[in-house]
């Protein structure tokens, strides 16, 4: 077996024109496979240096490579498995920022640089006030980046064409539109001035994104294995799923910058992403928020467990057939394509995409991604979504602690869990369902709009309590 580096494998040098903020498992997976390919097709030729967003990170191992790594992505295509193995060679350097701030801040202000990509988690974009941004480097990315921002805009003075094209992959809503808020408080607030308040709204582009792909990461249960076929001893190999896609939305100057689509990938460039990412939510992740709570109760571990199961496939078919593709304002037919892509993701057997993991915050999430279904379903078609309707009551049940999931611990608000828990009460499940749809520190959104919805949580409720989830599900669908 051999070592993966330059003595084992040719890797050509490439202009450095991507400065990225992350060297995790999904950026190494997501962006950097897809410039790699781009890269390999002839589209594009665009080398990257990844930096560590915070001091521990995987820079060490990745130089030990020379920044080389595997992505093994299996999954189901048009219903048959497929699977991909690819040597990913596009990131050029990694640098640790908190050790190596001189050749972080040189690169950052070098000619060549066009674009800032960034996963720093959903934790990495927010505001500190008082962020110090002599630091080096400062504390938070937004402050890492005004600082960086202010320095190339005084070596360039002020020229509009030393803008960057930022790009954030982080997991909140208008990731990048968020960013630029925040660099220019930051501005505001350390007197940077005008001039560079304007060079920042001018001559840089921040671009709001979706990103989707399961990437597991390091598949350590079997890496022997994986080694073995790979006949190379890497130890970054990544593990992810065969589907992807990447939205940006924003000015089209990225479609030349970054034409990945070129390359036969699925990026999809739009003015604006959010009815693209309100489609997607509803479809993917409200279908796994309702979906988890039901298989949990019926003894499944695993999506593919979930879907193996006969009542849960035809459930969440259902649902997203009668009550979430109608709430959608869009062509009929392109909806029901981009369904079955998103669903046939839910039959892949390679990945073990764990319910419990999936639970996480469920009380939030329910709200977010399947109480717009129940509400649209009332106002536009005067109709109780009865399916999505079903797997709140299916929520409710499992957070009691007296559901069939043994050995579940809900992973969510300690306070609400303790709420449900303490105000439950078998002979009123009315007056309990009433106490828990009206408690306004739960939820954003008013429940209670739709007036027959207390009395149909109530209902399931009492049928999975009184005749156990098999007999309550099949009765629903």
């Amino acid at each position: 077996m051999k070592e993966l580096n330059k003595t084992t494998v040719e890797k050509k040098d490439l202009p450095v024109k991507i400065l990225q903020f992350g060297e995790g498992n999904f950026l190494r997976a997501f962006v950097d496979w897809m410039i790699d390919k781009a890269n390999n097709a002839g589209v594009m030729n665009h080398g990257v240096v990844a930096v560590q967003p915070i001091a521990q990170g995987l820079g060490e191992m990745l130089r030990k490579q020379d920044c080389m790594y595997h992505v093994y992505l299996e999954g189901i295509k048009d219903k048959q498995p497929v699977k991909e193995v690819s040597l990913v060679k596009t990131i050029m350097d990694v640098l640790n920022p908190y050790e190596e701030y001189a050749e972080y801040e040189k690169l950052f202000l070098s000619d060549g640089l066009e674009m800032i990509i960034s996963n720093t988690t959903e934790a990495g974009i927010r505001y500190e006030e008082g962020d110090d941004l002599t630091a080096q480097p400062p504390k938070s990315f937004p402050a890492k980046m005004t600082a960086l921002l202010h320095k190339r805009f005084q070596k360039f003075n002020g020229d509009a064409n030393k803008g960057l094209l930022i790009i954030c992959c982080e997991l909140i809503e208008d990731n990048g539109s968020t960013l630029r808020e925040y660099i220019l408080k930051h501005a505001e607030y350390n007197n940077l001035g005008a001039d560079f308040i304007n060079w920042v709204k001018t001559a840089n582009h921040f671009y709001d994104t979706l990103v989707d792909r399961i990437v597991p990461g390091f598949p350590k249960e079997n890496i022997d294995e994986i080694k073995a076929e790979l006949d190379f001893n890497d130890n970054l190999v990544v593990k992810g799923e065969y589907f992807h896609v990447w939205a940006i939305g924003g000015d089209p100057i990225i479609k030349e910058k970054l034409p990945l689509d070129k390359a036969g990938l699925n990026v999809l460039f739009m003015d604006d992403i959010k009815d693209f990412r309100a489609k997607k939510v509803r479809i993917l992740n409200g279908s796994h928020t309702a979906m988890v709570p039901v298989a949990l109760q019926l003894g499944c571990e695993t999506v593919m467990d979930a879907f193996n199961t006969p009542e849960v496939e035809k459930y969440i078919n259902e649902m997203v057939a009668q009550e979430t593709l109608p709430t959608i304002d869009e062509d009929a037919a392109e909806l029901e394509k981009f369904a079955a892509k998103i669903l046939e993701r839910f039959y892949n057997p390679f990945l073990k995409h764990y319910l419990k993991d999936i639970s996480l915050n469920s009380i939030s999430k329910w709200e977010t991604r399947d109480w717009p279904m129940v509400y649209d379903n009332y106002k536009k078609f005067d109709k109780n979504a009865k399916l999505v309707t079903f797997s709140f009551a299916a929520l409710l049940v499992l957070y009691t602690g007296k559901s069939e999931a043994k050995g579940f611990t809900p992973n969510d608000t300690p306070e609400f869990i303790e709420f449900i828990q303490s105000t439950f009460n078998a002979n009123d499940i009315k007056g309990w369902v009433s106490g828990i749809v009206n408690n306004k520190s739960m939820w954003k959104e008013n429940f209670a709009e739709v007036p027959f919805f207390i009395d149909e949580v109530t209902k399931d409720v009492e049928s999975i309590l009184k005749n156990g989830m098999q007999v309550a599900l099949k009765e629903i669908i």
